[in-house]
């Protein structure tokens, strides 16, 4: 059969078809009931990191602290595998942006911790520095669900020769929040940073202070320092000053509407930890 000459007539023949083409579609989709659905569930199924991150810490807001380790020992499980994989994909060295390695880490992080929501919540801390042919990184977090329930994490990596390993993971004091910052000592055959946080206490918070050392086989703790009455710590050329209340003599001078007296003690770095170099009364 050959197409109509007349014009009108052949735009009718050929409007003609593709309705018959319309139709024949609607019938082949309609033949096939799901067919879209079929088709968009065929998307990716695994949770990405922050997510299984967020469903764990929903259940920990009604778990106490002391039986929170089956679900903060996945989460930990989750953030160093993160980590060790970013780390190994994105070796220490400039970046295009101008951003600190410490600050690129931080953000790894902190989407990993993302979509976290009330009261749950986690807070990364990172430092990073050259050491003995090797770069350094100390990776840490502090994961809470509550006003004192709080567990933290501190992970040390060790990148050398374009390798990067895991050379250790300690958990700081429950109950704090945790910072991190590097602490030199006189042995130069060890890569030494301080952690230190604050807990709520009854009436003042409490300080507590961890020096950690990596001699290029394993992170230790040096030395350490618990709930410390009102505490405050400072740093300044290689000496540890800790300000801090006794809580029995605070109690004591409240009574008798007293001003309390303060105390201070200084530390000194030695080939071991922290050396007491002196600890005296001060005013408060």
């Amino acid at each position: 059969m050959g197409l109509p000459t007349n014009g009108l007539s052949r735009r009718n023949f050929l409007g003609g078809l593709g309705t018959l083409f319309s139709q024949a579609i609607f019938i082949s989709s309609a033949a096939a009931p799901g067919f879209a659905k079929k088709k968009k569930a065929q998307g990716p199924t695994v949770s990405d990191l922050s997510t299984q991150i967020e469903s764990l810490g929903r259940q920990l807001v009604s778990v106490p602290l002391d039986e929170c380790d089956p679900l903060t020992s996945q989460v930990q499980q989750l953030v160093l595998d993160d980590l060790q994989n970013w780390i190994t994909k994105n070796p220490p060295g400039p970046a295009p942006d101008g951003m600190s390695y410490d600050v690129r880490i931080r953000k790894e992080m902190e989407f990993a911790f993302s979509k976290l929501q009330y009261p749950a919540f986690g807070q990364p801390q990172v430092l990073s520095g050259p050491w003995n042919g090797s770069v350094v990184t100390a990776c840490g977090y502090t994961l809470g669900w509550s006003d004192f329930d709080r567990a933290n994490v501190v992970a040390l990596y060790d990148t050398h020769d374009g390798k990067t390993s895991l050379s250790g993971v300690d958990h700081f004091v429950q109950y704090t929040d945790l910072h991190l910052k590097i602490f030199p000592g006189p042995d130069p055959s060890s890569f030494r940073f301080l952690a230190y946080g604050l807990r709520l206490g009854k009436s003042q918070p409490r300080l507590s202070a961890a020096l950690y050392g990596y001699d290029g086989q394993s992170l230790k703790s040096l030395w350490q320092v618990r709930d410390l009455y009102d505490g405050k710590l400072e740093l300044t050329n290689g000496v540890l000053v800790i300000r801090y209340l006794k809580e029995e003599e605070y109690i004591h001078a409240l009574t008798y509407n007293r001003k309390p007296l303060r105390h201070m003690a200084t530390y000194k770095p030695s080939a071991q930890g922290l050396a007491l170099d002196n600890d005296h009364e001060i005013p408060f």
